[in-house]
């Protein structure tokens, strides 16, 4: 089994907040550090993805991610 490396670590609040049933929820932020879409559908997908239509469209927020990096 991998250890994962601290850097590499969730932190609960910033990167996830438990819901009331239990399971995690991650943030726009974990996923906009983890790099792209997996198409699940998450409730804070920052790359805008539609689970009925399947397509993803770029949100301001995304926008902003890459203006930032550069």
């Amino acid at each position: 089994m991998k250890k994962q490396n601290n850097e590499n670590k969730s932190i609960e609040g910033e990167d996830y907040y438990l819901t009331p049933e239990g399971y995690k929820c991650f943030t726009s932020n974990y996923h906009l550090k983890r790099g792209y879409c997996c198409k699940s559908g998450c409730r804070h997908c920052p790359y805008g993805f539609d689970k009925k239509t399947g397509q993803i469209k770029t949100t301001s927020k995304l926008q902003n991610q890459r203006i930032n990096k550069k």
